[in-house]
């Protein structure tokens, strides 16, 4: 028994002394169920919205009040035409247009019948599902209160349409994902793998007493993952369009570009992990936790980031693939160009620039 009570004392001072790890396998459980509480969710927040009002009579604010009365949908401007529409959704936040015909309130009262129009961006198709039947029946309660005490129903009809993906198709939605969790995986993951390997073994010590010098060594390191990224990406996107039928409307050189970026980010990422972790055990770890999951959940690719509470939003833009997920959706689905997406340009630009400036002063300073 004593040898066995020895034992157990034997691995638990190996798990306390391994403290990175202690911390991941501690801090694990609560960020798994509040991740998985908070971000997995398909109702419908605080969705932007424009409105078109042709008609501007008290009929038609009743229901635009019915409509913004929750906290499904939030009015983002009055559209003065439709051919604000596209502009407006090309930008990116307001996700449905709804559309109300000229005398709204004269054709209900004269013919019975008034007509309306509900546009969705349907980039992400099952999002604009829900939003579609949340406005649907929030307009089909106003008709049937609005019926309650006479003796010939009115009847509002929507007319219903999609957006950049008018067949809800779900490839639409997980080949830009996919393109972005192949390339976290093989840049970031993969990469502070590699470099983590190399001092695990002791052969990073050899490497360094060769004539290159550390910077060279680190991107010899870096280089094929690069090659490889880019070579995955081009894979899944020629995969992608011709057996699924996603469309690149935008730049091949501007989604090039993008992706590139990226995976210097991602590689840049990878290589911080590297310089904080002295065993492939620890990288992975923090690698899973750190990376995989948050791109997963918090990046837009299954679920949208405005049902999520705000204080899991402002984390979540703290995630690279955040904004490269809206920046690679945009292009290839609305194709839009860089005086769209420049804001997610530069952000990912400075996670970029941020990452290689400490992982270069902390491998630095342990070398």
């Amino acid at each position: 028994m004593k040898r066995f009570l020895y034992f157990v004392q034997k691995e638990y001072f190996h798990i306390v002394r391994d403290y990175r790890s202690l911390i991941i396998l501690l801090a694990m459980p609560p960020i798994m169920i509040l991740l998985f509480g908070y971000a997995i969710t398909n109702e419908i927040r605080n969705v932007k919205v424009a409105v078109i009002d042709q008609s501007k009579d008290q009929t038609t604010e009743d229901l635009k009040n019915k409509i913004f009365a929750g906290n499904y949908f939030i009015f983002d401007s009055e559209l003065a035409s439709l051919s604000q529409i596209e502009k407006t959704f090309r930008k990116g936040k307001v996700k449905e247009v709804i559309i109300f015909e000229p005398d709204f309130e004269e054709n209900l009262k004269r013919t019975g019948t008034a007509n309306m129009q509900l546009i969705a961006d349907a980039t992400d198709p099952n999002v604009a599902a829900s939003i579609l039947n949340y406005t649907s029946m929030i307009i089909r309660t106003y008709q049937m209160e609005m019926n309650e005490d006479l003796q010939i129903p009115l009847s509002i009809k929507t007319e219903v349409r999609m957006r950049y993906n008018e067949e809800l198709r779900g490839a639409f939605l997980f080949v830009p994902g996919l393109i972005t969790i192949i390339l976290m995986l093989v840049s970031a993951m993969m990469t502070s793998i590699s470099i983590t390997r190399e001092k695990e073994l002791g052969t990073m010590e050899a490497l360094l007493v060769s004539p290159m010098k550390p910077i060279q060594i680190i991107l010899a390191k870096i280089v094929p993952y690069l090659i490889l990224g880019v070579i995955e990406a081009v894979i899944i996107l020629v995969v992608g369009s011709t057996v699924f039928g996603v469309p690149i409307r935008g730049s091949w050189l501007l989604l090039f570009f993008e992706g590139i970026l990226f995976i210097l980010t991602a590689l840049s990422l990878g290589l911080l992990i590297s310089t904080i972790t002295d065993s492939q055990q620890t990288a992975l770890m923090i690698s899973l936790m750190g990376l995989m999951l948050p791109t997963m959940l918090l990046s837009g690719f299954i679920y949208p980031l405005a049902n999520m509470p705000v204080s899991i939003q402002i984390f979540a833009n703290f995630v690279p693939a955040t904004w490269f997920n809206i920046a690679i959706k945009n292009i290839m689905l609305k194709g839009v160009g860089l005086e769209i997406i420049w804001k997610e340009t530069l952000i990912l630009l400075g996670f970029t620039i941020f990452f290689v400036s400490i992982s270069l002063k902390k491998f630095k300073t342990r070398l």
